[in-house]
This record gives C-alpha cells, sequence and structure tokens, in this order.
C-alpha cells in the first residue's frame, strides 16, 4: 500500500539508506529519491537499488517530494532547513498538504531550535523522529532493508503539529515494521542522553583513554568478551556522535554527573570494602536488567514475525527474495534472543532432593507490604522470577529503597503508608497479572495519578474483576476496551470501604479490595463463595494490620453447620482503613505451584523417587496434592512446620498407577493453576478424569482450557474441552509392568507464551513415543526460573533452543 508517493531521503549513511530501503521493502511509495553531499555515497546508493533515482540538488528533490526526511548530523540540520526554506518560499500557504518533512536526528533539541531560528517558529509540517536503531558500521554500504523490524521509533510532535503530517510519518515507519510511540521532544532527549548518548561516550572514552595506556597491547590483546561487547558501539560514527554531543549538551551533561555520582558511590564502597553496599548496586542492577529484558520481550511481542524469507535489496537496483539465514538474523535481531523453544526428549526417571523457587504469591505481596510498612523488612526466599521482579521493579520507581534480590534476600526500606513518590512513566508489571490486580488496589488509593501497562498477553486479560468494585469505593480508573490494561488510575479520591461479594472465588480480587480498604474510610468486608488463598490475609497479621476472617459452612438444607457433609464455604474478611504496617522478616516457602509440576512427573516416570524440600502448605493452596492423591498418588509429607505464619512440609513423591476421578468442585479454587499439568496426570491415568467448575482457567495467561486440549489432542490423547473444565480419557498402562508404554504421541505444542502450558507439556515427555517440541517458552521464567535446568537434575531431558536475555 501506497503511503506517500515519492520520498526524498537527504542523507543517505546507515540510517538514511536503510530508511529509503525499507519503504521500498515495502513499497510505501512510488518512487524514492536521494540526496547526499557525498557524490560517491549518492552512486553507491543507487547502483545497489537504495534509492531509484540521485538529485543533483537538494532544491530538485524537494520539488519533486510529498516527503522529505532528514537522515543527516544534528549540526547540519539549521544549514539544510535554511535551504528548504528556500524552496518552500514558492510553494502555496497551506504547505502541509504539498510537503511533510521528517528526521532521524537523535536530539529533538537541537532540530528544533534550528527550526525556530530558520522559519521563526516550529512549522506545522515539520514531524520529528527518532528510531531506535543502528549500528557500529556506517555509510550506504552498511543500510539494511530490515534495520527498523521490530524496533521503535519515536515522534515528537508539537501541539501544532499538523495531524495529517503526524499519520504519514507514523504510517510510513509502520511499513518500515517499527513499532511507533509518541514522546514529549524535552523527555526524548533526556530519556535518550541516558540509554543511548551516555552508554556511546563511556565506551568511546574507555577505549581512548586504555588506548593511550603503556600497556594497551596486553590490554586488549587479553580483553574478554565483556570489554568486547561494552565497546562495540565505540566503532561509530565519530562525526555524528560529535554532534550528538553538542546537540543533546544539557541533557548529556545532566547523564554525565549522574552516572559519575554513582560511579563515585561505588569507587567509595570499594574502598571501604563496604560488602553490602556492593552487593546493593550489583543486584539492584542485576534486577534492572532483568526487568529490561523483559520490557523488550513485551515490544517484539507486538510485533508481527517476519516471514521466513526475508526480501533484500541487492546489486541489481531492485529486489530479490532470499534465503539468507545471516540478513534473517538482523532482521529479527532480538525478537528471537528472547524465544524459547524446548525440545523435552521422551522417557526417564525422576529422582533427587530438590528446592523448587519461592512461592510467587508470597514474593508479590512480601513486596508490596515491606514498601509501606515502617522499618527494614527482609526477606529471604525471593522468588526471583520475572513476575515478583516487575513487582520489586515498580516500587523502586516509586522511591522506595530496595536492595537485593541476592541468593533470594531482599531487604526493603519502608516508606509507610503514605511514602510512596510518583513514578516518572508508566509502571510495566510484564506479565505478572497478580501484580497489576493487587497494584490496582494501592494505586486507587495514592495521592498521584499513575499507568499500570504489561506485556502483549497481559494487555490482554481483562481486569474488570477488578476496577468495578474499586470504582464502587471511589476509584478513578480508565482501562482499554473491554477492561484491559493499561490501567490508568487517577490519585487523590477518597475511598470509602464497601460490603462485596464476590461472583466466584479469587484471591487476586479479594486482596485488591483489602489493599484498597487498608486507605479506605470505614470498613471493607469481602464475602467470597468458597475458599480463597489467604496468602494476603495471613501477611497482614505479620506486618500488624488487624482484620477479621470467618469460614460460613453451609449444607445441603442451607443452615450452617460445621460437619464433614458440608456443601459449600463462605469467607469473609474485612478489616478497617486508617492502620498501619510494621517492618517483619519473611521466609518464603517453595512454590507449591512449581513443585506439582515435579509431583506429577514422579508420579508418571517409572522407578522415581522424589523429595521436594520446603514447600507451602497452606491449606488454601494445597488442593492439587489432594487431588493428586485421590488419583491414587504416593505423596507423603515430611517435616511439617510453621514459618513466618506459613506451613511448610517436605514432600516425598515415588511412581503409582495413577486412576481417573470426578475432581470436587469445592477442590477447583484451591488448584486453580496446577491444572494444565494435572491435564497431564489425568491423560496418564487409567479411566476418566472430569473437572468442571474451572472457567476461570479460560482467562489465564491463555484460554488454559482451550490450549491444553488443543495440545493434548495433538499428542494422541482423548480430550474434549468443555465450557467449564476439560473431559479426559487416559490411557495409561500398570507402571508394575516391565515396560512402562508411552502414552502421548511426539509432535509441536503452541505454549501460547504460557509458562505453565509449557512447563507442563514438558513432563508428558517422561511419557512420550517421541520429542515434544514446544514453542514460545520465554514466559516459564516469569515463575520458575532456570526450570530446564532443574528438571534436568531430576532426570528429564530438556533442550532449550534460543535464550532469554
Amino acid at each position: 500500500m501506497k503511503t506517500v508517493d515519492t520520498l526524498l531521503v537527504v542523507g543517505l549513511g546507515l540510517i538514511g539508506g536503510s530508511f529509503a530501503a525499507a519503504v521500498k521493502l515495502a513499497g510505501a511509495c512510488r518512487q524514492v529519491y536521494g540526496y547526499d553531499l557525498n557524490r560517491t555515497s549518492l552512486e553507491e546508493a543507487q547502483a545497489l537499488g537504495i534509492i531509484d533515482y540521485g538529485c543533483e540538488s537538494l532544491a530538485e528533490g524537494v520539488m519533486a517530494a510529498d516527503l522529505i526526511m532528514l537522515a543527516i548530523p544534528m549540526l547540519a540540520m539549521k544549514p539544510v532547513l535554511e535551504q528548504l526554506s528556500l524552496s518552500f518560499a514558492g510553494l502555496p500557504a497551506e504547505l502541509p498538504v504539498q510537503k511533510v518533512v521528517t528526521d532521524a536526528g537523535s536530539s529533538k533539541k537541537a532540530l528544533l531550535d534550528a527550526a525556530l531560528e530558520v522559519f521563526g517558529g516550529v512549522p506545522t509540517w515539520l514531524v520529528p523522529g527518532h528510531p531506535i536503531a543502528g549500528s557500529e558500521k556506517s555509510g550506504v554500504g552498511a543500510a539494511k532493508a530490515t534495520l527498523f523490524q521490530a524496533h521503535d521509533v519515536i515522534l515528537t510532535p508539537l501541539e501544532n503539529t499538523n495531524a495529517l503530517a503526524l499519520e504519514k510519518v507514523k504510517l510510513l515507519w509502520e511499513a518500515c515494521g517499527a513499532v511507533v510511540t509518541r514522546m514529549d521532544p524535552c523527555h526524548h532527549d533526556e530519556v535518550l542522553a541516558k540509554t543511548s548518548h551516555l552508554p556511546h561516550f563511556l565506551a568511546f572514552s574507555l577505549v581512548d583513554t586504555l588506548a593511550g595506556n603503556p600497556d594497551n597491547q596486553d590490554i586488549f590483546r587479553f580483553a574478554a568478551g565483556g570489554f568486547r561487547d561494552f565497546t562495540r558501539i565505540a566503532g561509530s560514527d565519530p562525526i555524528m556522535w560529535h554532534d550528538v554531543a553538542l546537540g543533546n549538551d544539557q541533557a548529556v551533561l545532566q547523564a554525565l554527573d549522574q552516572f559519575t555520582e554513582g560511579l563515585q558511590v561505588l569507587r567509595q564502597a570499594i574502598v571501604q570494602k563496604d560488602s553490602q553496599s556492593l552487593l546493593g548496586v550489583f543486584s539492584r542492577a542485576q534486577s534492572a536488567r532483568q526487568h529490561f529484558s523483559s520490557l523488550l520481550e513485551s515490544r517484539k511481542q507486538r510485533v508481527k514475525s517476519l516471514p521466513e524469507s526475508v526480501m533484500v535489496c541487492n546489486g541489481f537496483s531492485g529486489s530479490v527474495l532470499v534465503e539468507d539465514e545471516d540478513t534473517k538474523q538482523d532482521a529479527m535481531g532480538s525478537m528471537k534472543e528472547s524465544t524459547q523453544t524446548f525440545i523435552a526428549r521422551p522417557g526417564g526417571s525422576i529422582s533427587g532432593d530438590l528446592r523448587v523457587p519461592g512461592d510467587k504469591s508470597i514474593s508479590h505481596r512480601s513486596i508490596m507490604l515491606g514498601a509501606l510498612a515502617e522499618g527494614e523488612t527482609v526477606i529471604e526466599g525471593f522468588l526471583e522470577g520475572e513476575d515478583a521482579l516487575a513487582t520489586l521493579k515498580a516500587f523502586r520507581d516509586m522511591g522506595v529503597q530496595i536492595d537485593g534480590p541476592y541468593q533470594g534476600k531482599v531487604t526493603i526500606q519502608g516508606v509507610g503508608m503514605y511514602g510512596l513518590k510518583r513514578p516518572e512513566g508508566p509502571m510495566y508489571l510484564g506479565n505478572a497479572g497478580t501484580a497489576m490486580r493487587l497494584m490496582a488496589g494501592l494505586m486507587a488509593a495514592q495521592s498521584f495519578d499513575v499507568t499500570l501497562t504489561g506485556d502483549h498477553s497481559l494487555s490482554g486479560r481483562p481486569m474488570n474483576r477488578v476496577v468495578d468494585p474499586l470504582r464502587q469505593m471511589g476509584a478513578i480508573i480508565e482501562t482499554a476496551e473491554g477492561g484491559r490494561p493499561p490501567l490508568k488510575i487517577s490519585g487523590g479520591a477518597r475511598l470509602k470501604g464497601i460490603e462485596y461479594h464476590l461472583p466466584m472465588a479469587s484471591a487476586q480480587v479479594q486482596s485488591c479490595l483489602l489493599l484498597a480498604g487498608m486507605f479506605a474510610e470505614g470498613e471493607t468486608v469481602t464475602v467470597t463463595p468458597g475458599i480463597v488463598r489467604d496468602h494476603t490475609n495471613r501477611m497482614l497479621e505479620g506486618f500488624g494490620y488487624p482484620l477479621s476472617c470467618a469460614e460460613i459452612i453451609s449444607g445441603e438444607n442451607g443452615s450452617d453447620i460445621a460437619t464433614d457433609i458440608a456443601t459449600d464455604i463462605t469467607t469473609i474478611v474485612a478489616l478497617k482503613g486508617g492502620g498501619k504496617l510494621t517492618a517483619t522478616r519473611i521466609d518464603v516457602p517453595s512454590d507449591v505451584s512449581s513443585a506439582a509440576f515435579f509431583m506429577v512427573a514422579a508420579s508418571i516416570a517409572e522407578a522415581s523417587e522424589l523429595r521436594l524440600s520446603h514447600v507451602g502448605m497452606n491449606p488454601t493452596r494445597s488442593g492439587v496434592i489432594e487431588i493428586l492423591q485421590l488419583m491414587g498418588a504416593d505423596i507423603t509429607l515430611e517435616n511439617e512446620s510453621v514459618v513466618g505464619g506459613e506451613p511448610v512440609a517436605d514432600l516425598v513423591v515415588r511412581s503409582a498407577q495413577l486412576k481417573g476421578i470426578d475432581i470436587p468442585e469445592r477442590l477447583v479454587p484451591i488448584a486453580i493453576d496446577e491444572f494444565p499439568v494435572l491435564f497431564i496426570a489425568a491423560a496418564c491415568a487409567e479411566g476418566r478424569t472430569l473437572l468442571t467448575g474451572a472457567r476461570e482457567l479460560r482467562v489465564k495467561e491463555s484460554d488454559r482450557i482451550q490450549a491444553m486440549a488443543d495440545g493434548l489432542i495433538a499428542l494422541g490423547i482423548d480430550a474434549q474441552p468443555l465450557p467449564d473444565g476439560m473431559m479426559i480419557n487416559g490411557s495409561g498402562d500398570s507402571l508394575s509392568e516391565q515396560r512402562v508404554k508411552p502414552v502421548f504421541n511426539g509432535g509441536t505444542i503452541d505454549s501460547h507464551g504460557d509458562h505453565r502450558i509449557a512447563m507442563s507439556f514438558a513432563v508428558a515427555a517422561l511419557r512420550a513415543k517421541d520429542d515434544i517440541r514446544i514453542l514460545d517458552c520465554a514466559n516459564v521464567a516469569t515463575s520458575f526460573p532456570d526450570f530446564a535446568g532443574l528438571a534436568n537434575r531430576a532426570g528429564m531431558r530438556i533442550v532449550v533452543k534460543g535464550k532469554c536475555q
């Protein structure tokens, strides 16, 4: 589709040449003109087929084009704009209808200052822009039509920018495969000074400093990969970075000063041999880097995958379809680095003594309440998964000092109930639905505005279950269509306590309202059908916040009774606003949801015996154990104790012949996250297993009912999805036979980016005939870091293709 008729690219270096090539590749304009002061670059661009026509003068190109891209050094902007003003002098007053001008410079101040000097104001037809893409290589010979695929492009329009001009530029960049974002020009320069300009200047300075060292030969000869990776960008175009330094001098100097202060803190910690400070710096940096990787993954998921074959410009002034692995790797770039595929080899036995990562639900809550407490909270066993790290990062963004995590230890200097500060921008929570729903309650009571965002998966999950009752309490919240993120929460709302009857059991909804209730006037009461996870209740009590909890048990005749024949349970939790939290110590037990994968693995694999240590046995979470035991699993509890208010135990699991059952609906709410792997157990059982009453599985990270049914059917299992559950006819044979027969065929499974789907089908390989290839597994790290490594140590055989950096 043609976005513009004729494009003129001024400046045929890496960026200008790549833009011209990308536009041609996309077929987004009829013809591409080029202009460059360097005649050789112009001729090379034309010879490579990057442009259709090389202009002898700028004026010639301006007259022919309806959109002009300025891909030139920042200090060249003013002279070029002066030439444009002369060329525009004879055109009609309604210039935006005739011409649009945009740029690719990394400093917007330099461009806008030049426009003010030349035109006496910023013209309505000028659309400032900046692609966040590049290479240490320079020149038109380094140009790539795929350079902008899956990369951000920031447009920084002003209030008077013509809407049609802005839309044309946006569409052209999107045709190049870029993700377009809008930003204030000053904020753009501040952000880029820190994230792009500062790293380049540090790399230039480091290489220049070491090159002058008497031992420079040995320094460069024995430099390791870290030095190579960090200093790669010092090979960039010196003229361009000279202009950036002078064109964005104020923001660059501010970034250099801020870095210098941080470097001085590090230096002082080394001088004083301050071990705690050093670990604090390094662990905070590690956590922030992991969160940065999550942000990248979210952006990449919003961009459509490139085709297997990539159109690239060649030397015959056209384009051809090629199968070029280097080109495809460059094009997909960082998209591939965060895409994982599990190849689970068939067969094996499970054994050993394992401790799975800490409980995710408790890890989330410990950060939230620790941040709002008075004093220092120390957390041991914190889950260093992406979801929990996203929560940690969010509270750092709100001014809370948090050291760690380091080997599961996190130290929080609480700021009190009203000590949070407004974050500088939206708070990104990755794939963490728990974090978003709970934080919606906390943020609704703050004095400042905040926006909660998430990755592609989380952005598709409805939030009305928490937004609607929060609005009843007085919260002011805007959502995207269908009640989906982002959540835009207005500060300063006065919350009032309500009595809210949840339509279905949900610990996230209950917890959200209780957290909001701490700031509300009066009493907040949640009435929930069934049993719900009580981590929030236990932790609030641990932090010294009073609340009341009660369970009403009703029999078949509706009367309140307390017998084993009870059919209905109602959970009531109430608290009054205006209290405070006092810092405490928290020992996070191992996550029973993570342990569930190994419980099922040891149950279905022959000759297996496995010990899982320090697993959380909270009665509102242990449904998976009871379900497996009802199916005949051999699971015993040892070393039972209570740690930090949470019951824990060691689980010993041995191979057992499982049988199909009708899963009691009373256990569904307290095993809701474990059903994907329980479906694997059901497939290996003798007879039929029936699950009903689990409609919530339809709105998790994926539609887990349909995703699991599709995968099971693809592997040869008789599985029938139901609106609120699934029926599975198991085909398991007796484990007492000399050789256990496979249950699953081999095949390829789409996990839909759902960590629990991916891990469940990895477990299935223990009873498979052939390899099970599981796609889109990068999100496994959200809840279970190094799942594949731990699984392989236990006896599974999982090969990980790709990586998540």
